[in-house]
C-alpha cells in the first residue's frame, strides 16, 4: 500500500464518493494536486489538495473506497495531506463538508480540525440535485481549519 501523486486518469469513482458533482470535481482538479492510495494496482483512496491563499491549502476532496472504509485509511490519507501542506510551508489546512456529513464532522475534529465557518445554503445553491445524507438534506458547508 502506498500513496502517490496522480497526474492523469484520476479515480473519478472515488472522487464522486465525496463530491457527487462531476462538474464541480472537474472545476477544481486543474488547480489541484491529486494523491491516491494504491494497493494491488487498485486505487482504494484519494484526496485533492489545492493552495487557496499564500498561507493556506484546502482539501477539496478526500475519499476511501466504500468496501475499505473503517480501516483507518482516511486517517492515513489525511495525515499525508497534512504533511504535504507542511512541506510547502503553509500555515493552515482547511476542509469543508456538509451539515449532514455526521461521520466526516467527527473525523475532522478527531484529526485536530476546528469548525471556523458555516456557509449557509452552499449545497442547495451550487449543486443541481439535492444531497440527502444520514436522513438529512445537505444544505450548509461546514468549514474546518487546522493550524500546521
Amino acid at each position: 500500500m502506498r500513496i502517490q501523486k496522480i497526474e492523469q486518469d484520476y479515480p473519478l469513482d472515488l472522487l464522486l464518493l465525496a463530491d457527487p458533482s462531476e462538474r464541480k470535481i472537474t472545476s477544481y482538479l486543474a488547480e489541484s494536486q491529486v494523491f491516491g492510495l494504491e494497493e494491488d494496482d487498485e486505487w482504494i483512496g484519494c484526496y485533492v489538495l489545492q493552495k487557496i491563499a499564500i498561507d493556506k491549502m484546502e482539501i477539496m476532496n478526500i475519499a476511501v473506497s466504500e468496501k475499505r472504509q473503517g480501516e483507518g485509511l482516511g486517517k492515513l490519507l489525511l495525515a499525508h495531506a497534512i504533511r504535504q501542506a507542511q512541506a510547502v510551508g503553509v500555515l493552515y489546512l482547511e476542509v469543508g463538508t456538509g451539515n449532514s456529513s455526521i461521520n466526516q464532522i467527527v473525523f475532522y475534529q478527531k484529526m485536530g480540525f476546528r469548525l471556523v465557518a458555516i456557509e449557509p445554503d452552499f449545497f442547495t445553491e451550487h449543486y443541481e440535485e439535492p444531497i440527502i445524507e444520514n436522513g438529512l438534506l445537505c444544505r450548509d458547508m461546514w468549514r474546518f481549519s487546522r493550524k500546521l
